[in-house]
Order: C-alpha cells, then structure tokens, then sequence
C-alpha cells in the first residue's frame, strides 16, 4: 500500500493496482499549491462528508477520471444528479469492491454541501483485502464507537486521524482514538492548513511517541509505502 499526501486531509492511496482518492481539497489549499491536480489519476473518490474543504476538486477530477465516488447516500445522489457516476453507502453497511472491502463507519461531526444541500451524517472508511487494512476517520470527534473497529474489521495497518483541534480530535484525543482502534501506525492530518487548526508537529509527533505510537506527518505531495 502506498499513500500520496496531498494536503489538508487529501490523499491517493494505491492498492490492488486501483487508485483511491480521499476528500480532494488541493486547488483552494495554498499550502498544495506545487500539486499539478491534473496528473492525479484516480479509479475511486472517497468523500467523509460535505464540506467544501473535502470535496472542492471531486467534481473536477471525476469527471476528468472516470472515477466512482463512494460516500454517504445524500452526497453520492448529489454527484449523481451532477452526471457522475456514485456509489451509495451508510453507517455501519460495507461493500466489496475490485480493491477490497469498503465499511462505512461513524463521525461525529456536521455536514453541509458547498451551496448548502444538506450533507448526510459524516462517516469513515476501514479498508481491508489480503494485503492490509486501513482506517481514514475523517473530520471526527473521539468516539467510543471506535472501540467496534477492532471488533469489526481485521488488523489495521494504518489509521489515518485528524490531529488539528479546534474542528477536530486534537493530538491528545487522537492517542486515543489510535487506542481505541489497536494501532501502532498514525497518519496525521487536518492541520496547519488554516490558523484555527495550526499545531506544534514536534509536540504531535512526541506526545504519539510517549504513548509507544509512531505518528508520521508527510511533507505535501511526498509518497509512503506501507
């Protein structure tokens, strides 16, 4: 599994020789703008919810790919009243695709839609195949729900977590939640990409340290196998 960082909460994740694009927000991220968005390719956009800073791009990059987005039903039919092709999910449903199974599981956050259709419940993503298993939690709260994670899905590889407070867990929770979901493996994101969300990465990466995590905070546009 390789993940390219993209910013803010944006990510490509390659596995079973598919592309899978997470929450595109790169053209209004100024911190991104060395990211030629034309050269993403992607077989799949994967949305956890309705605010313009996760789904600016999708539009653009489906229609230029092809891609199928997979999000919540009431954003999917959104798209899809747009002409582009959808996947509908909803908390606690999954659903095997050509990559590897997809299960749709709580957030606690709002929203919205960029010209103020209402947005659903937002979500995460656990990803699994023969090869890893993954967790993106997408704009979220700690949540006592993430306990079931374990229980659910296999093994996780990697948890994706957001780590910028003020919208989000902040670093402390978000030890937490890499408890709560039996991971060793972090991914930070939602962070410094505006002032109400800026943080002191060294701190981020030793306080994940002292709870015997690995917290790793890619530079924009660089890619990690795992």
């Amino acid at each position: 599994m390789t993940i390219t960082y993209y910013g803010h909460a944006c990510f490509l994740v390659e596995i079973q020789g598919k592309k899978l694009l997470f929450d595109p927000f790169i053209s209004g991220n100024s911190l991104a703008s060395d990211v030629d968005m034309n050269r993403i390719e992607a077989d799949y956009i994967l949305l956890t919810h309705g605010h313009m800073d996760h789904v600016l791009d999708a539009e653009q990059i489906a229609k230029k790919t092809g891609a199928l987005i997979i999000s919540n039903f009431e954003i999917v039919q959104w798209y899809i009243q747009k002409g582009l092709k959808g996947h509908h999910m909803n908390h606690g449903g999954k659903y095997t695709f050509d990559f590897g199974t997809v299960k749709f599981v709580s957030a606690i956050h709002s929203s919205v839609l960029p010209d103020g259709t209402y947005g659903g419940n937002a979500g995460g993503f656990v990803i699994w195949n023969d090869d890893c298993c993954f967790y993106v939690a997408g704009d979220t709260a700690l949540t006592y729900d993430m306990k079931l994670i374990p229980q659910l899905c296999p093994q996780l590889t990697l948890a994706i977590l957001p780590i910028g407070d003020n919208f989000t867990m902040g670093m402390e929770e978000a030890v937490m939640a890499a408890e709560f979901v039996e991971c060793k493996h972090i991914m930070g994101c939602h962070y410094n990409t505006f002032p109400p969300i800026s943080i002191d990465t060294a701190a981020a990466v030793s306080h994940f340290s002292k709870a015997n995590k690995t917290l790793v905070l890619p530079r924009i546009g660089e890619t990690l196998t795992f």
